[in-house]
Order: structure tokens, then sequence, then C-alpha cells
């Protein structure tokens, strides 16, 4: 799939094509939350009573159905849900920011109103419930490990089995006069609509792809406006993914430029080099991974639509180069050519990796894309950043 200039894409009504199989890989849920905290897997996974749940500070009272009072959630978004919000948006505990799965409710929902499903993570059910204000209607929550809608369809914890899971412990069919789900558009490669019928007597309706179209699509589901099949990466979009990864980055950066720091000293010590000379080299080797971070992880996305290639990891190259390129010009011009050139490389190196990691919050790629362009790109990358390290290292005992 080719994106506009603008980061936009049209994608086909998901009940076009075949059951259980989506349009896209992932994307946050309604495009406006950030992909893709890791969930806990396997024997790791944190039971619901180990995981920190937010729901609570939400809740409004309650609902009364059929099978007892449902938790009625607020669509007013408070000081508290913002700052979480934030600090999600900057990589802080990520994988802990989930609320209890279940059915809730939102203004007074009768047996006929609307059944919305999304996922536990608190920031999709944040972007849903704050587009319902003024709408009577019922939320069913699925436990997908606190992981957005589009990267836990990927995942398979936004699927078909806990879906059918969640109808009945919650006996939705008992609340509701109808058997009509609404699921977001982006969902569509977790849940196979056609089982969940079979299974549940629940029909599937693949709703917008964004929460803010959700009120105009309820009132003529059967003929949706084309733009609410449009899937968006404008540049806001891009930049609002840009804290978390330079978050992402820092910590290991920090670690593996420690290391590498070490390294330099002893190398330098036992080298030609005199002290300040040596210091001078490491300081610049901090500076070209800093090009690399500011690269990959800030100028890539700004300018993704606009960098030659297809592949992430070549579009991060791109940038890494043109940014060294500044730097050679700004600080490296002074110097042998073979240091430039080594400091070049490891910023190219981390630039490109960095960029790779938007594959996951964009809807340009798929997850066999995804994984052909890293088994291509990271040995590329790894000898790149080798390659400059030894060049920078052999500059550092030189003096």
């Amino acid at each position: 799939m080719t994106p506009n200039r603008n980061g936009t894409l049209t994608t086909p009504n998901p009940s076009a094509t075949k059951p259980g199989l989506g349009i896209l890989s992932k994307v946050p849920t309604h495009a406006t939350d950030a992909c893709c905290p890791v969930p806990p897997a396997g024997p790791t996974a944190k039971t619901l009573s180990e995981r920190k749940i937010f729901s609570h500070q939400s809740l409004m009272g309650e609902v009364s159905s059929a099978v007892g009072p449902v938790p009625r959630l607020s669509t007013r978004l408070t000081l508290r849900d913002r700052w979480g919000g934030l600090k999600v948006r900057l990589g802080l505990k990520r994988n802990q920011y989930a609320v209890d799965p279940g059915l809730y409710a939102v203004g007074q929902p009768d047996q006929q109103a609307p059944v919305l499903v999304t996922a536990n993570y608190k920031l999709s059910l944040d972007a849903l419930r704050s587009e319902l204000t003024d709408l009577d209607a019922w939320i069913l929550v699925l436990d997908t490990n606190g992981v957005n809608v589009w990267c836990a369809a990927g995942k398979g914890t936004f699927a078909t089995d806990e879906l059918v899971h969640r109808l009945t412990t919650t006996r939705l069919d008992q609340v509701v006069a109808h058997r009509r789900l609404v699921l977001p558009q982006l969902g569509a490669s977790g849940v196979a609509g056609h089982a969940i019928r079979q299974r549940t007597g629940f029909r599937v309706i693949w709703g917008p792809v964004r929460a803010s179209d959700l009120k105009a699509f309820l009132k003529n589901p059967k003929n949706p406006a084309p733009a609410m099949r449009r899937i968006s990466f404008t540049l806001r979009e891009r930049m609002i993914l840009i804290p978390m990864e330079i978050s992402a980055a820092l910590k290991p950066g920090a670690w593996a430029t420690g290391a590498v720091l070490v390294i330099a000293l002893v190398v330098g010590m036992l080298g030609k080099g005199t002290l300040p000379s040596v210091v001078r080299l490491m300081l610049l080797g901090i500076v070209a991974g800093g090009l690399g971070i500011i690269g990959g992880a800030v100028l890539a996305p700004i300018l993704l639509p606009w960098l030659p290639g297809k592949a992430f990891a070549v579009k991060g190259a791109t940038i890494g180069l043109a940014v060294a390129g500044l730097g050679h010009l700004i600080l490296y011009s002074p110097m042998a050519a073979g240091l430039a050139t080594a400091l070049a490389l490891m910023t190219m190196a981390t630039s490109s990796f960095l960029a790779m990691n938007f594959t996951g919050a964009t809807p340009f790629t798929s997850p066999s894309g995804v994984e052909k362009e890293m088994r291509l790109a990271l040995p590329a990358q790894v000898m790149t950043m080798g390659i400059g390290t030894v060049g920078w290292l052999v500059a550092v005992w030189t003096g």
C-alpha cells in the first residue's frame, strides 16, 4: 500500500474481506493512541489482580440491567486521565495502563442501546468514551493485556475467543434485546465475524476507524461515509509518537553508550592518545549517537512521506546520512576522513534502527513486510554500527 503525501490511506470495508482477515496489521485503536506496548506473554503473564487497574477513576455510579448493576463510565476526561495519557505517551508504565475487562455503560442505555467493543488499554477506552457524550450505549471491554485494538488484533488478544468469552461472562444476551456488536474496524485482523455469529448469535458490525465518527456512524451504519474508512498518519499523528520513541531509546542507549565509553577510555589510556584527546573523541561518539536518535526518532517520522524508499530502515538510514553530513560540516570537518566516516556510520545505523520502530504505528506496513525488512535490515545495521564503532575506537587508540 502506498500512502499519499499527507499520510492517508483508504481501506476497503472489512465486511468485504475473507472472514477473520483484517485490512492492516496494527495501529492504535481509532487511530488516536500510540502503538505498541508489549504485552506479557506465556508463564510471565500478569493476572488481573496483579495488573495496575485504572477503571475506578472514570466510574460514575451504576446502571441497572437484567443481570444486575453495570458500572457507568464518565464521558469526560479528568486531569488525572490526561496526565496518565501523557505519561504513557512518554513511555512510562505503558504495560500497566489497563482497565478491568467486562461490561460498562455510558449514559442510560436500555435493551436497544448499541454495544461498542474495545480493548482494555486505558488510552483506547478513554479515546472511545470521550466521544460518547449524550449517547446511551454499552461498552464491552476485552482483555487484551493492556494493548490497543490494532496491536492486540495482530497479537491475538483482541480475538474471536476472547470476544466469545466476554459475551458469555457478561451475559450480554440478557442485557440487550438485539444481537449486534460494533467493533473498531482496525480490529478486523483478530476477529472472525462469521464465527462470532455461529457461536453466540451476535452479528459483528465493523465501525469507523475513528471514535470521533461513531455518533455519525451509528445513525447510518449501513452506508458510512468513505472518510470513516480512511486511515491517516498525518504530521500531527506522527509527532505524537516522538516523545515515546525518544523515551524508549534513552534507557538502552544510555547503557550501551556507557559500556562503549568505558571500553573507549580503556583503549585510549592504553593507546597513544592523551586524556584530553580521548575525552574529546568520547564526546564525539556521544554526539554521533545523539544525532542518530534525532534522525531516527524525530526527523524520520516528521519527514516520513517524503523520505526515499519503502523500507523504514532505508528511510532512517537516509535521514541519518543527512544528519551525519550536517554533523560533518559543523563538527567533523577539521577531523580525519576516517574518523568522520566512522561517526557517520554510527549515526546512520542508530537512525535506521530507530526508524523501524514506526512500522508498528503506521498504516503503511504488514506483519510479513515488517518481518522481512527486519531480517534484511538488522544484520546490515549491526555491521554498519560495528564498522563505525571499530573506526572510532581506532581513532581513540591513535589519539
